[in-house]
Order: structure tokens, then sequence, then C-alpha cells
């Protein structure tokens, strides 16, 4: 039995201190929650520090909060819902263009220096107004910069509920860039979706 131990042990993986320490370093942060608990496939925290997990949780609430975002505007757009008015002085509405990446690469995209404002646009947001200029941010991705909004803010939270808060934001985020790649796919697929229709 010891031989048959002995040989099974062989064959396992090695583990090493350093990938343990950091599981156990952030399995019981925020979004490490059931059914996966911690979950790193990618090994992209093994050795890391808290700086490094910051700046990850960062770049994932982000991009979290874009496909929130992106996934409403399809659905919102395939609806029929567009801004009103003119999207150019030429008298080009917003509803005259394609819904989904056809505004962006199809034949009747959105003309490349209206592309270009987007870009600069969202590169504004990015560098001057979606940051934690004061750093007094209580996460990382908290953008409030000083600013109390009175009874209803983040602030008259119990600790307990600002770590719900941040569970459903980080859930939702990682839900919706699921739900927006796969709309991305499904669109260039030409597939006919329930709900949604002919994308």
């Amino acid at each position: 039995v010891a031989l048959l131990a002995g040989s099974a042990a062989a064959f396992a993986p090695a583990q090493t201190g350093r990938s343990s320490v950091s599981l156990n370093a952030f399995k019981d942060e925020v979004g490490a929650q059931a059914p996966l608990g911690f979950f790193d496939p990618l090994g992209m925290l093994d050795g890391a520090d808290q700086e490094r997990f910051d700046r990850l949780r960062f770049v994932e609430r982000k991009h979290g909060r874009i496909a929130m975002l992106a996934f409403l505007g399809q659905i919102t757009t395939r609806a029929g819902f567009h801004l009103p008015g003119d999207i150019d002085y030429a008298g080009h509405s917003f509803a005259s263009y394609p819904n989904g990446l056809a505004a962006l690469f199809g034949d009747n995209a959105i003309p490349t220096l209206g592309l270009w404002q987007i870009i600069f646009f969202i590169g504004f947001l990015e560098l001057g107004v979606m940051s934690d200029i004061t750093g007094t941010g209580d996460f990382p991705g908290d953008f409030r910069n000083g600013v109390v909004h009175g009874n209803m803010g983040w602030d008259k939270y119990t600790d307990d509920q600002k770590r719900w808060k941040e569970a459903i934001e980080l859930n939702n985020g990682r839900a919706a860039q699921m739900g927006i790649l796969g709309l991305m796919v499904h669109e260039q697929l030409g597939s006919n979706m329930p709900i949604i229709g002919q994308l």
C-alpha cells in the first residue's frame, strides 16, 4: 500500500509555497464567492502582492462597466430606441446607422471622423473623468473623488452592504462581458436569436 501511495504521489503536481500563499492572500476578497470561490485559472496572481491584485481588480471593474454599457446599448438599439435628432450637420439621424459592429465597420458605418470623435471622447473620459483623482477611493474603481451624495450615498452603507454591492457590480460586469461577447459572435455568425432576432 505504501508503494502505491508513493508512486501516486510522484505524479501529483508539486505544491509551491508561492502559489498557496497567493491563493490564501486573496481568497477572502470581494468577488471570490460561490460557486467558484477564488478563481485564477491563468495564474495571474501567482506570487502577486496587493498592488498587483488591486490593479487587476480595477481593470476587471472597468471592463465590466464598459461591457454593461455595451450590452445595454446593443439591446436598446436593436429594440428600436435611438437618440433623437441628427448625428451630423448633413442631416443623418442616429437611427439611420446600423446596429452593433456594423455601425463601426459595415457599409453604412459611422464616418471615420465620427469614429475618431468617439475614440477621443473615450480617451478624455479615461484620463480626465473616470479615475480616482483625489486618491480617496475606498476600493479599486471608486471614482467618487470625495463627493458625498447625501443620504443615499455610498458612505451611508455598512461595511457588509458595501461588500454586497461591490460583489453585485463584479458579477454583473462578469456576466455582461460574456453577454456582449456572445452578441458580437452571434452578430458575425448572422444567427437569429430569440428576443433579439436577426443580428
